[in-house]
């Protein structure tokens, strides 16, 4: 990965306390990393270049150089610049300002997006940090030594130079990659504090990197996990999009478990896992998380609604079975159910309403594709969601569900011609009669007859 032997110890010795800067920063030239311009995108390069040939400093920096580095793909390259927002915003034709506590620049070209930060120095902590030890507000600039510092993990603490290739390195993360580490730059604690997400970015790290954590980065998750409690919904559900599609989903997922980080994320699941982690419930999630896993290598597209289908099915039957044993027909009770489970999850994870509605199709599918007779199952086929309720029967029958019959006849029933479908039908079970309600004859209004047959008499 690195041709780095000779300063290897001296990057090491580098990773010291904030509290002893300044210090010299460990530059590692061109001839001494694996990491090539022409592996960054085009657009990066067109605005590391307008940077720079406009007299500012310009770097790549964050994951994108720690991803190339371990031979990885970035998903998106961040930049690191002098130049205040503003003064990017005006270098740049097709850019926008975005962020209240952290103001950013968006530069655009056409679908592809660079973001753009300039360096950022450590918050005050009377002005910008409240009394649980967020930040609260970070506009405060600085230079490339005090950003460096700022950043949470020493490997995502490394700057591209444009300049001259090199990379530029205060925290000691070039040592930390060459040594597999996840390292928190500073006080573990109170990083921690500073922004709780910080807990779900090491276990994706972990899982995604193939890395391990620092002992220091370590110890303090699980007693910290509940800092999660205070960080707004929304925000929770796009660092969950990020744990569970990054690929490596089912690592992922036992880190979050192990860590106890799940039982804050998902807790009427996690309820169910504690119980039981060989149930159905556990069975199916686990199998879900294969699946996604499996088809983002390759490359097949993945919805948000299927992994929640598949991470809040354990509450929601169970809720299911509660209101049917209470007499509730199946259909209101499976309603009932999702509703419960959504509603109270939401307040933890913030579930979009465009995501929860295409699971709840999901879950109500799995009782409409138990009703295959006459022309419901030609009708369901046409169904927009059918393959993703399909999809998820097979699911639950893998996990252990008695599904396995109705599992093999809805792929057999989908694959065969029109007369194998019509003779798969009629071979079914008649559909048992629901018993009609004889509706009651209304009585004639008699007595408003007579009423008026009264008023003609006394005219």
């Amino acid at each position: 990965m690195f041709s780095l032997n000779k300063i290897f110890g001296r990057a090491k010795n580098d990773a010291i306390d904030m509290a002893e800067q300044p210090i010299s920063p460990l530059i590692v030239p061109r001839d001494q990393h694996s990491l090539s311009r022409a592996q960054v995108s085009p657009q990066a390069l067109k605005v590391l270049y307008g940077l720079k040939d406009a007299g500012y400093e310009a770097y790549l920096v964050g994951g994108c150089v720690r991803d190339l580095l371990l031979g990885f793909e970035p998903k998106d390259f961040d930049v690191a610049t002098n130049a205040s927002p503003e003064e990017v915003h005006k270098l740049f034709r097709k850019s926008r300002l975005i962020g209240r506590r952290f103001k950013l620049v968006h530069v655009g070209f056409g679908r592809d997006v660079i973001e753009v930060a300039t360096f950022r120095a450590p918050p005050e902590a009377e002005q910008h940090i409240d009394q649980q030890g967020r930040i609260v507000q970070d506009n405060v600039f600085g230079t490339l030594e005090q950003d460096a510092w700022r950043r949470d993990f020493t490997i995502n603490a490394l700057y591209y130079n444009i300049r001259d290739f090199s990379i530029v390195d205060y925290t000691g993360g070039i040592a930390d990659l060459q040594a597999g580490k996840i390292k928190l730059i500073g006080d573990v604690e109170t990083r921690y504090r500073e922004d709780p997400v910080r807990l779900l970015r090491a276990l994706r790290f972990v899982g995604k990197l193939g890395l391990d954590l620092d002992d220091e980065t370590e110890v303090h998750i699980p007693a910290m996990a509940k800092l999660l409690l205070d960080i707004p919904a929304a925000r929770l559900f796009d660092e969950t999009l990020k744990l569970y599609l990054s690929g490596k989903a089912v690592e992922t997922h036992n880190l979050l478990v192990k860590y106890g980080i799940f039982d804050h994320l998902f807790p009427e699941s996690a309820r169910l896992i504690a119980q039981d982690p060989n149930s159905i419930p556990a069975q199916l999630l686990t199998k879900a998380l294969e699946n996604t896993d499996k088809r983002i290598e390759e490359a097949k597209p993945v919805t948000p609604a299927f992994l929640f289908a598949a991470i809040l099915w354990g509450p929601t039957s169970e809720h299911w079975q509660r209101y049917q044993n209470n007499k509730i027909p199946v259909i209101p009770a499976l309603q009932r159910a999702a509703n419960e489970v959504i509603s109270e999850q939401v307040q933890r994870v913030a579930v979009p309403k465009r995501f929860t509605l295409v699971t709840r199709d999901i879950w109500l599918l799995q009782i409409r594709l138990t009703m295959r007779q006459g022309k419901r199952g030609f009708r369901l086929l046409t169904h927009p969601k059918f393959r993703a309720g399909y999809d998820f029967l097979l699911l639950r029958s893998d996990a252990g569900e008695p599904l396995e019959e109705l599992a093999e006849w809805w792929t057999d029933f989908q694959f065969a011609e029109e007369p194998e479908q019509q003779k798969m039908v009629n071979s079914l079970a008649p559909e048992p009669k629901s018993k009609k309600k004889r509706r009651r004859r209304r009585k004639p209004a008699v007595k408003k007859v007579a009423d008026t047959t009264q008023a003609v008499d006394k005219a």
